[in-house]
């Protein structure tokens, strides 16, 4: 049972072609129910590692990397079919460059940095979620959902750049401390 929640990050990841499929197939419906399925698995594994503590090392690594695989494959393909537009991608995806470009400039110049996500950062992949669970909900069974794409891409927009700033500001006050102690 302790490999329950590595195996629902599995499943995630084998739920990232299908949905990608589904969405440049044009079968919306069926790719909202499989990115449900997908992140109705990440909150299991994650209530399942904390209660039971039955979370490990492969699944810290994973977890995150199979939500972000999803994630902008999803922004990606929605783009390519024209449900949200390509500037928006540009943002996600330069939000996740930018952490990652960050975390390798801190390990090379201090080494090892242990990376947790932040609030922020917990807030801008949820918004994230929100906005391609809507997308999809609208373009399979709710056209009328359309008034609220909007303000979701606004509160994606904002959420990725707040949560980018506090992760430079975060990793600065870690390099800033790591220099005081030499």
């Amino acid at each position: 049972m302790h490999r329950l929640p590595n195996l629902l990050t599995l499943l995630r990841f084998l739920l990232v072609p299908p949905v990608a499929w589904s969405i440049l197939a044009g079968a919306y419906g069926e790719a909202l129910l499989l990115f449900v399925l997908a992140g109705s698995s990440d909150a299991l594994d994650g209530f399942l590692a904390r209660r039971f503590g039955w979370g490990s090392r492969l699944g810290a690594l994973l977890d995150p990397l199979a939500d972000k695989l999803l994630l902008v494959s999803g922004f990606v393909c929605l783009s390519l079919a024209g449900l949200i537009p390509g500037w928006l991608v540009l943002v996600v995806l330069a939000r996740d460059v930018l952490i990652v470009a960050g975390a390798l400039c801190y390990r090379w110049r201090v080494g090892r940095l242990e990376i947790s996500p932040s609030r922020l950062g917990k807030l801008s992949t949820f918004l994230q979620s929100v906005l391609v669970s809507a997308v999809l909900l609208q373009a399979s069974l709710m056209p009328a959902a359309t008034a609220l794409l909007p303000p979701l891409i606004a509160l994606v927009v904002l959420g990725s750049l707040v949560s980018a700033v506090g992760y430079v500001r975060e990793w600065t006050d870690k390099y800033r401390r790591h220099k005081d102690f030499r």
